[in-house]
């Protein structure tokens, strides 16, 4: 049996299932020439790395969606500020009454609902019995007034478990508010 380097995970978790004893019976089988040792370390930073251009892409991939919403709606919102000055997991795109046109991948990551589940309802299926009645007409409230906003609420996840969640609202609007964006973070 032989391994190349493009099977090296497979290799490693063939490797990790073996007992000492079958490992030394087939090691000679294990073709490592080709490997050059790496410190972990050096892994973990090309990781960490790795992860951060992977979350970069991802964020450049929502703007641009959000930007096509702008062109198509004529928002006059500075939508690169917005993605600049606002930190998120989650975001929301909701039309005037509130419901769900777009969601973006880290709303399914944190909260277990599907984006075609979330589409057409209004954010307040996220919420459940820990949710704050005052914390609920407080963002009533303000999404009356049609200005930016910053709120922490306790919603929930599809599993039913609570987290808490801070979340950003902004109108979004040509002469008129349209449509609001939700910038959405878990906090402790």
């Amino acid at each position: 049996m032989k391994f190349n380097l493009s099977e090296m995970s497979s290799l490693d978790i063939y490797l990790s299932s073996l007992t000492n004893e079958e490992y030394e019976k087939n090691k000679h089988k294990i073709e490592t020439r080709h490997l050059k040792p790496m410190p972990l370390l050096s892994w973990d930073i090309f990781m960490n790395g790795y992860q951060g251009r992977i979350i970069e892409a991802k964020k450049r991939i929502e703007l641009e969606k959000v930007r096509s919403f702008a062109k198509q709606f004529n928002w006059q919102n500075d939508i690169d500020r917005a993605f600049s000055e606002n930190d998120y997991e989650a975001l929301i795109i909701t039309d005037k009454n509130q419901k769900i046109i777009w969601v973006n991948d880290g709303f399914t990551s944190m909260t277990g609902y599907s984006k075609s589940f979330a589409l057409s309802k209004t954010p307040r299926f996220l919420q459940g019995t820990e949710t704050s009645t005052e914390t609920k007409n407080r963002i009533g409230k303000k999404i009356m007034l049609d200005q930016p906003f910053k709120e922490v609420i306790i919603n929930h996840r599809k599993d039913n478990t609570p987290y808490t969640c801070e979340v950003k609202i902004f109108p979004l609007y040509n002469e008129e508010t349209t449509h609001y964006i939700a910038f959405e973070k878990e906090v402790v």
